[in-house]
């Protein structure tokens, strides 16, 4: 399995999982509107082809000159607010034009799809980490778009024999010495402290000091993206279709995370406590086992330190983002 088409693969995971399956030996082609994506973010060794995947043609024309043997779809509008407001966009992105993907990949012979998922599938969860055996119950359109495309893979899989990974995860972070966060919107937490230590933004905002945690901040699971990358890599050597939840199995409280940031960068970076946002659950961990089992997936970067100093590194580098 040597060619891999990449949807998405000018954001911010797809681009950084680009590089390193360029670094692996990988030819690989990337397919993304450029909407959230940027240019500058993709890897100059890949193929570029610029298009929307509501477009069967202009996506049967790609995939037919570059014939895949695998997919790593990353293509999928991801803010859990914007999703409530706009249910339609995320139904007609995530789920309809995934599925003009799945049967054009049918259409060419492709043997292997790899998901980009979350684990927002499984809504406020029953307990911590969370495993794979919980009930997907998800609390809005986002993780519902997901979910929805998890089910439809699995009866292309029955229907058409197309073997796929799903891999579920919560807060990306970290970088490259190349490839960065850069979103149009930013909603991330690391990024947005260290626009503060940039003199970007005047402070940052926690929202909530009284969950049941140590410091009263919410806890969620931070992992690097190259461990993400990681685990996208071997998924390709997955012989069977699986559903693998991705964690570093401990959790950073936003306290932790400002701390850490301001440790790395040396600045001040001043914080407003603010009222608790609706919906958030106190500690949102996913556990890792199955695939550190079935893959022998072993995340690098355990510790929040690492992440944020390579991210910060990144954004120094490139102060404007891939606008600069």
């Amino acid at each position: 399995m040597k060619t891999i088409f990449v949807t998405g693969g000018a954001g911010y995971i797809g681009s950084i999982c680009v590089e390193q399956l360029l670094n692996e030996g990988y030819e690989v082609a990337v397919f993304d509107n450029l909407s959230e994506g940027h240019r500058k973010a993709v890897d100059p060794r890949a193929e570029f082809f610029q298009g929307n995947l509501l477009d069967r043609t202009v996506l049967r024309h790609a995939m037919g000159e570059v014939k895949p043997d695998a997919v790593m779809h990353f293509a999928a509008n991801a803010l859990v607010g914007e999703s409530m407001q706009n249910p339609s966009k995320y139904f007609r992105n995530n789920v309809a034009n995934g599925i003009n993907l799945l049967d054009v990949a049918v259409e060419n012979g492709v043997q292997k799809f790899v998901f980009s998922s979350t684990c927002a599938t499984f809504g406020v969860p029953e307990r911590v980490p969370i495993d794979e055996s919980l009930p997907q119950n998800p609390i809005n359109p986002y993780g519902e778009s997901k979910l929805l495309f998890e089910k439809i893979l699995r009866w292309y899989d029955e229907c058409h024999g197309l073997k796929y990974v799903a891999l579920r995860y919560f807060n990306a972070a970290g970088a490259t010495g190349k490839f960065g966060e850069d979103h149009v919107i930013e909603t991330h937490l690391i990024p947005n402290v260290l626009k503060v230590a940039l003199g970007q933004r005047e402070s940052v905002d926690i929202l909530g000091t009284d969950y049941p945690t140590p410091d009263g901040t919410c806890i969620r699971d931070y992992i690097h993206v190259l461990d993400l990358a990681q685990a996208h890599i071997l998924a390709l050597k997955s012989e069977t279709s699986e559903r693998y939840n991705l964690g570093t199995g401990g959790g950073t409280s936003v306290k932790e995370v400002i701390a850490a940031c301001r440790e790395i960068t040396g600045k001040d970076i001043p914080a407003l406590e603010k009222p608790r946002r609706v919906g958030d659950p106190p500690r949102l961990i996913a556990a890792s086992e199955k695939i550190r089992a079935g893959l022998g997936w072993q995340p690098k970067f355990q510790d929040i330190r690492a992440i944020v100093e390579s991210a910060w590194a990144w954004h120094v580098k490139n102060p404007g983002g891939y606008g600069n």
